[in-house]
């Protein structure tokens, strides 16, 4: 097989070092020649000790405190060269052949900008699984939601770089603006209807622990992509920041 790599994929991770062995297991187990970059945000757990662990596979890593993480993503991405890219949150892992499944979507379709597959939600306390909320692409679908899941997205190199990757200025929904700016420069994203990764839900997830203003930045890429917000946001935000967090 060539091992020239034909995807760059950028490992973002900040004391995760007990779930990052696993993300980068599932990377160099698909079927796919890459380049992995793991940028690290200055870890105090175990995080450098499993980076040193995979330092012959990897490209490169770093860690040192950074600008947080849309900005490694953006480091780790431009790092590398090759014609197709994505990132992989130290938390989530990548499914048996998810990568190559994405890969030739993405290369049998050589006008759109990625392509993006279905993926698990397991729960670390109790393992439950249930899939994440994914659908074929729609404008009007996209406005009520994010039905594209970041850990089972694909990206040509050229339409990341034509976007300018993702914004630094966004902590939360940084993957929902960047669809958003896929398909208003781009096109359409193309869905595929297989399981291709896994999102790792725990209770140190951003998500959990910054509720409010993930809404407030979810809310403001909608109105600023779509001209104007649904009446859904303006329903759901109360229970799922303050009902949801009530329930811990």
């Amino acid at each position: 097989m060539d091992k020239t790599p034909l995807v760059t994929i950028a490992v973002p991770s900040f004391n995760q070092g007990r779930f990052l062995d696993d993300a980068l297991t599932s990377i160099f187990q698909q079927q796919v020649p890459v380049e992995v970059f793991v940028m690290d945000g200055g870890s105090t757990d175990n995080s450098v000790d499993v980076i040193k662990k995979w330092a012959p596979k990897l490209a490169g890593s770093r860690s040192c405190v950074d600008n947080g993480q849309a900005a490694a993503i953006n480091e780790g991405i431009a790092l590398g060269s090759a014609p197709f890219v994505c990132w992989l949150n130290s938390d989530d892992w990548f499914l048996p052949n998810g990568l190559s499944t994405l890969l030739a979507a993405l290369q049998s379709l050589p006008q759109t900008p990625a392509v993006y597959g279905r993926s698990w939600n397991v729960v670390q306390e109790t393992g439950k699984r249930t899939p994440v909320w994914v659908e074929a692409f729609d404008e009007s679908r996209l406005a009520l939601r994010c039905i594209v899941s970041q850990p089972a997205t694909l990206i040509r190199r050229s339409a990341w770089d034509a976007v300018g990757g993702v914004d630094v200025q966004l902590q939360m929904a940084m993957d929902y603006d960047l669809w958003w700016r896929l398909y208003k420069q781009l096109g359409k994203l193309h869905f595929l209807d297989d399981f291709v990764a896994v999102n790792r839900d725990h209770e140190a997830t951003k998500t959990k622990t910054m509720r409010r203003q993930h809404y407030q930045e979810a809310m403001a890429v909608v109105l600023k992509y779509y001209g104007h917000l649904p009446l859904k946001w303006w329903l759901a935000q109360p229970y799922a920041v303050w009902f949801k967090s009530k329930k811990g």
